[in-house]
């Protein structure tokens, strides 16, 4: 009894309380919406048999289905490619998956992140799509930038890409489009709604890049030293919004131009696609004032832009 004792002792980790739910290797990890602490391994099939719980009772696929999973080559789509990989096998979904990829066109950046998802399309045995700004718009980021400095530049870039995942579905003729967020970026969205009193836009889940993000993030963070749970609590708040039934919600329609989902006549793509190639690359950037407005301006703005080669933006062939 004694040396099975000793045995039990020795095969136990030292110092650091014990997994709770294998209770046999240390604890890595409090997990801020149980408030257990588990080890590594076990911290993974929790994860993994939670998504396939959520994948299950909200039926969100169909076999047979095609879905493009959303590549950035950062650690959220390259944990939410392993995931679809392994549970799809594990549990026989019946999907056909495809990695789809943005590039930019920012040289030192996205270069590297796209080398990282090549790695997952031989890793994973998943195809990859890469489209690109300067194929789809006739602009690169580096392009814009050097036209409209760094100020405004996220505006074209979370507009351009958000669009560009839908076109590239297109191309690739995918039922749905996963994209991989982590709770910190949800919650960020939804206090960053609430603030600019857009609470209607809670419902359409809309990720858009904003001056207040860095703020939101750092406030977020302090909520979070305070209270481990917080992130989680903001997200179930954002959920549990009611949208009042006399609230306007914008109509969705096409743009005239290009096809794509859009409220307006013009998406914002084309709006800020028709500036640049114009050589007006503000317009279409903060509060609307109206693209018939911004046209108008033409003979007051244009001077010194006529050598600029004119780009067109390409119809989405939906």
């Amino acid at each position: 009894m004694a040396s099975e004792a000793a045995a039990e002792t020795a095969a136990k980790p030292r110092g650091g309380r014990l997994c709770t739910i294998c209770n046999t290797k240390r604890a890595a990890l409090k997990r801020p919406k149980t408030l257990e602490q588990i080890c590594k391994d076990c911290f993974y099939a929790v994860l993994e048999d939670e998504i396939h719980r959520v994948i299950v009772d909200n039926h969100i696929f169909k076999r047979g289905e095609r879905v493009a999973i959303g590549a950035s080559g950062g650690k959220d789509s390259t944990v939410l490619a392993y995931v679809m990989s392994e549970l799809n096998r594990r549990h026989d979904y019946g999907l056909d998956l495809f990695l789809l990829s943005v590039d930019e066109g920012i040289t030192g950046y996205r270069d590297d992140s796209l080398e990282t998802v090549k790695r997952n399309e031989i890793q994973y045995g998943i195809p990859l799509k890469v489209v690109s700004y300067k194929d789809l718009y006739g602009w690169t980021m580096d392009e814009i930038v050097k036209l409209i400095g760094l100020k405004n530049n996220c505006t074209f870039c979370g507009v351009f890409r958000r669009q560009a995942l839908d076109r590239g579905a297109s191309l690739l003729k995918v039922d749905k489009i996963v994209t991989g967020h982590n709770a910190d970026d949800i919650a960020e969205t939804v206090l960053l709604n609430i603030l600019r009193g857009d609470i209607a836009r809670l419902s359409r889940c809309i990720y858009s890049p904003n001056a207040y993000r860095g703020f939101a993030r750092e406030f977020i963070k302090d909520l979070e030293r305070i209270r481990p749970r917080a992130i989680l609590d903001i997200i179930k708040s954002g959920e549990d919004f009611r949208i009042a039934t006399h609230t306007k919600m914008p109509e969705q329609g096409n743009c005239e131009r290009c096809g794509y989902i859009s409220s307006q006549k013009w998406c914002k793509a084309c709006v800020l696609l028709d500036g640049l190639n114009r050589g007006l690359p503000k317009q279409g950037i903060g509060r609307t004032r109206g693209l018939d407005a911004e046209r108008n301006k033409d003979s007051r703005e244009t001077n010194g832009t006529q050598s600029l080669q004119s780009k067109q933006c390409g119809s989405l062939d939906f």
